[in-house]
């Protein structure tokens, strides 16, 4: 059987633990030996100068490996230690001297590496020893900072499938992806699973918040699995109102209502604000949409001749405004916002800062993966009840039906024109 490196063997028992529920705990504790084993793994290779199963000059080989120990925080973590033979002075890992009574500095280590965004910079300053001299080469450092890229791009190519999304949240944030030229949009999308669980499901560049990158982006995640939420969240950029609309056309769409209340704002004197907010947000949270309704006509009769622009911005888009209505009570609070992803994106914002040079499509995509992956693993699941499963699984029932009914009157309204078309005049 053919020998692989402690590391595949780590990474895969991660990415079993990923599939199911998981002890924070013991993920960290996973993550930390995947990080030590990497990079030891990376310093054999510099000093063999080949990789696995390469051939080469002869300068000892590698011997299998024995258990190292490590106490940190999470308890004692072993890990593979590599061991090299036939070299004419024996060999010693610099890099596990220079670990030496740095556990709280190589735990932030193992989440961020795990997290995917540790630059160069990071990986050289984790393993320089107390006399200055970074114990890891330019070339091993290098072999750790590929690795990064390629956990990215797995990720942005993974199977959607096992994830049961109820909930769909999407956004975008300007970022320099390319250096002299204006910011772009960066689009992310998060999920909340039927099992309560956070999901971030994809993260890819456009140009722009319009219509074909926002399409594009949710197309990607429907050809790599995911189906249709029973609802969509977006803000009232008109690119994701248009894709949502096409690209998921059996969910419903709910406006973003922190990004409402903030546009009706403008339209109101300061001095009657809470007024005007409190009778909008009686109908944007009302106990079901018939109630939104009501409250929504009350408003408009007590406001249309002296606040005319407010009540238009009230108006406009209300019933994508009160979708969150028909879905479970408890959900509700969570799923009117896009406030968690904008939560994300603050993280991300924190990340950059510290690195404010991170130009380029690749460094920027990484920082921000790293980031948002990060929060995933520390976000809290919302409690979701066999009875509100049901609840949600009968109103998918009626939008299916609805939908097939609106697809029914389209077929219908195609033929009649094709025919009308051929008669003679």
């Amino acid at each position: 059987m053919a020998r692989v490196p402690a590391s595949v063997s780590t990474r895969k028992r991660i990415n079993e633990l990923l599939k199911g529920e998981f002890d924070k705990s013991e993920l960290m504790g996973e993550a930390m030996r995947l990080m030590i084993e990497e990079v030891l793994d990376a310093e054999v290779t510099d000093v063999l100068a080949r990789g696995y199963y390469e051939h080469g000059e002869a300068q000892g080989y590698r011997n299998g490996y024995r258990t190292g120990k490590r106490k940190t925080a999470e308890g004692v973590v072993e890990y593979g230690l590599p061991q090299v033979a036939d070299r004419s002075q024996p060999w010693h890992s610099e890099v596990r001297q220079a670990l030496v009574g740095r556990s709280e500095e190589l735990e932030r280590l193992a989440v961020e590496m795990y997290a995917r965004g540790l630059s160069m910079r990071d990986i050289e300053a984790a393993f320089t020893g107390c006399d200055g001299r970074c114990v890891l080469s330019k070339s091993a450092a290098s072999q750790v900072a590929e690795r990064l890229w390629d956990d990215y791009q797995a990720f942005a190519g993974r199977d959607l499938s096992i994830f049961n999304v109820l909930y769909l949240f999407v956004d975008g944030i300007a970022e320099r992806l390319h250096l002299g030229q204006p910011r772009e949009a960066v689009l992310a999308a998060w999920g909340i699973t039927e099992s309560g669980e956070k999901v971030l499901l994809g993260l890819a560049p456009g140009s722009k918040e319009d219509t074909l990158c926002c399409r594009e982006l949710l197309r990607d995640l429907k050809a790599r699995g995911m189906k249709d939420p029973i609802l969509a969240v977006s803000d009232g950029t008109p690119g994701w109102i248009r894709a949502i609309e096409e690209a998921l056309p059996r969910a419903l769409r709910q406006r973003c209502l922190a990004h409402k209340i903030r546009n009706l704002e403008s339209k109101v004197p300061q001095e009657r604000w809470r007024e005007v907010k409190a009778q909008a947000l009686a109908a944007y949270q009302a106990g079901s949409p018939m109630t939104a309704n009501l409250v929504k006509d009350e408003f408009v009769r007590r406001y249309e001749r002296e606040l005319p622009s407010a009540v238009a911005c009230f108006l406009d888009d209300f019933d994508a405004c009160i979708a969150h209505l028909k879905l479970p009570i408890a959900h509700r609070r969570a799923i009117r916002t896009t406030n968690l992803l904008e939560r994300l994106f603050g993280e991300e914002r924190r990340r950059t800062k510290v690195i404010p040079h991170a130009f380029g499509e690749r460094a920027v995509l990484k920082l921000m993966y790293a980031a948002l992956i990060r929060a995933s693993h520390t976000s809290r699941r919302i409690v979701i009840s066999e009875f509100e499963l049901k609840q949600i699984s009968e109103l998918r029932t009626q939008l299916d039906a609805e939908f097939r009914q609106r697809t029914e009157l389209v077929k219908t309204s195609a033929s009649q024109t094709q025919i009308s078309s051929r008669k003679k005049t």
